[in-house]
């Protein structure tokens, strides 16, 4: 039976260009994994899209002086594009301000509610003196009452992992301007996840394969479980489904509570677009169906608490009861992994817009392509620990790894091969280092395999790229440069040119979901037609589900917005060993990873130079 992989990426926020520290987290390593997963057969839903709603889409606006649409429409499009340069390869990349996404979540919020999960709660909410405006509990940061952390949020403390409200802060403070928040009464309609805290506690204890922080940051999640407020004081979002709410514009729901339905909203809305609108169901309803969720560390609370309870309320499971919902057939699948990254940090900083941290992803891509970033966050990304970016080590990885390692190995065996013969040539009897070399690199793809299987994306890509070494050290020892000025050699020439040529199509293959930009050159050069690694594509599409929401500030019928899709069932790559025919014509190769002036090191590029010490 075919495994069928749900792969759910983080939501990116649009109020503003993406940079590579967000990319490290959610983007390439998702792609990763959900490339190679098609490349052994599973069938892939890989979905995500921006998040529009919240405060700081509103802050951001006011600092541009537009409206809030106008910011999301202009950043919606800039990360689609970014994305999609990339290589990310989304079935659907979509966004939260669709009809569709309005009215599953909708649906969600109904569902938990005549289940009893939804309760409503007069709460201490935060206002800014100074503008009136409601401020949310992750714009709000102060001393944890609970371990002394003077950098906690209004909603967690991630240093000691407790759910927190704004008002329980020590000298709390505003993100946006420093000064002291009011707190006011306001009611509001809260997730009853005590309720849900056994149900929860039962899933994550059948869990036990991963990654060690994520699992521990959300057990202690449950050492003290508190109704969460799933409402908010704005008049940016979705409506709240309810007599005497949806009407009231200055009362929606909470970001966090409808970014996570993205990921099945954006599963709907790709069965609709692609003409099965029942299809999504094979994903979501089948509980042989897997579904990891990638994203940074930041974001676990809402993938390993608030999404499970939500998913397990809708279904009537808590000790409230209740019946499924009209989406749960006769449940929606919990996540079977997630899957969370450290941070990416630069000269010891978090990557931050605002404070001046950044390096978009638009200007890498410009300057050093697609390739040369994933396989820098492949191989030294923040995979389980907080990772520095410098442009000493990006230099050194590109330059001495990727460029030395790999493209010269390509750049000389084919150039040999090319030159001597033409083509694939006819080999004789293979040595026993010949036979050596073929079978580790034949052993190598169950080695990368179940690294990648794991998430495990650095032991992967090292033991790849430890089968490339071997073919240098081999061609070393071979010497076909010798052979080929002796006519008595030319079958010796021909075998060992013919086993570095393969041990290239292999190695190409074992990097494919890494770096798969240069993967379909390297497969023309070596005599291949067609699609190899399919990329994504951008396409504008219209704002008409049939589906319906309710309430005040819905999304306009019959916008036009831009979504990324792509065919990648088609393409030609798949997790085995393809044994080169001989005789098949070669390319003269070109340089795949061109050098980097080692000055970058020293000063970076222009527009995102080294600090100054």
């Amino acid at each position: 039976m075919t495994k069928r992989v749900l792969t759910s990426v983080a939501w990116p926020y649009a109020n503003g260009p993406r940079h590579i520290g967000h990319v490290a987290g959610f983007g390439v390593p998702s792609d990763v994994f959900a490339r190679y997963q098609r490349m052994v057969g599973s069938e892939v839903l890989m979905v995500s899209g921006t998040d529009e709603h919240g405060t700081p889409l509103l802050v951001q606006a006011e600092k541009e002086g537009v409206s809030v649409q106008e910011l999301a429409d202009r950043y919606n499009r800039i990360i689609v594009e970014d994305l999609a340069g990339l290589g990310l390869s989304y079935d659907l990349f979509t966004r939260t301000t669709t009809r569709n996404h309005y009215a599953v979540v909708q649906e969600l919020f109904r569902g938990l509610n005549d289940n009893g999960y939804m309760v409503k709660e007069t709460t201490r909410g935060a206002i800014s003196p100074s503008t009136g405006r409601t401020l949310p509990d992750r714009y709000i940061e102060g001393t944890c009452p609970i371990c002394g952390a003077t950098d906690a949020r209004g909603d967690q403390c991630d240093t000691c992992g407790n759910q927190l409200d704004p008002a329980d802060l020590i000298n709390p403070r505003s993100k946006i301007n420093g000064e002291t928040p009011e707190f006011v009464d306001t009611e509001h309609i809260m997730l009853d996840l005590p309720a849900l805290a056994g149900a929860l506690q039962e899933w994550l204890h059948q869990v036990d394969d991963w990654r060690p922080n994520v699992l521990k940051f959300s057990l202690n999640l449950l050492k003290d479980v508190r109704p969460r407020a799933m409402t908010r004081d704005i008049d940016w979002g979705i409506p709240v489904p309810m007599e005497g709410w949806q009407d009231n514009n200055a009362k929606k729901l909470y970001v966090w509570f409808d970014a996570v339905v993205g990921y099945l909203s954006a599963s709907i809305e790709w069965a609709w677009r692609t003409g099965d609108p029942e299809a999504w169901r094979k994903w979501w309803n089948d509980p042989e169906a897997l579904s990891y969720y990638f994203m940074g560390k930041d974001n676990i609370t809402f993938h390993s608490q608030i999404w499970p309870a939500e998913l397990l309320g809708y279904a009537g499971v808590g000790i409230k009861g209740g019946k499924p919902g009209e989406l749960a057939d006769p449940a929606l699948n919990l996540p079977t992994e997630v899957v969370s990254s450290e941070f990416l940090t630069m000269s010891g900083s978090k990557f931050s817009s605002s404070k001046g941290v950044v390096i978009y992803v638009r200007d890498f891509l410009r300057e050093f392509g697609p390739d040369s970033l994933r396989y820098f966050i492949a191989m030294a990304g923040p995979e389980n620990t907080d990772t520095d970016f410098t442009w000493d080590e990006f230099v050194r990885r590109i330059n001495g790894e990727l460029a030395n390692e790999w493209g010269n190995l390509v750049n000389r065996t084919v150039s040999m091969a090319h030159k001597n013969f033409g083509e694939v040539p006819t080999p004789g009897e293979f040595t026993a280092e010949d036979k050596a070399l073929l079978d580790e690199a034949a052993k190598a793809f169950d080695l990368v395999g179940a690294s990648l299987e794991k998430s495990r994306f650095k032991a992967g890509i090292t033991e790849a790229m430890r089968i490339a070494g071997r073919a240098n050290q081999y061609i070393a020892a071979m010497e076909p440069w010798k052979l080929a000025k002796d006519e008595s050699q030319r079958e010796r020439l021909a075998t060992v040119l013919y086993v570095a040529l393969q041990i290239v199509s292999d190695v190409n293959t074992l990097l494919t979901p890494y770096l798969p930009f240069s993967a379909q050159k390297i497969f023309e050069t070596l005599g291949g037609e067609g699609i190899w690694a399919a990329q994504p594509k951008i396409v504008d599409v219209t704002d008409d589900s049939p589906l319906e929401p309710v309430g005040a500030g819905l999304p306009e019928a019959g916008r036009t917005y831009p979504v990324i899709m792509g065919d990648y069932v088609n393409q030609k790559a798949a997790w085995q060993r393809f044994d080169l025919v001989p005789g098949t014509p070669l390319s003269k190769p070109q340089p795949l990873f061109p050098k980097l002036d080692p000055e970058l090191a020293v000063t970076g590029p222009e527009w995102a130079p080294v600090p100054e010490s």
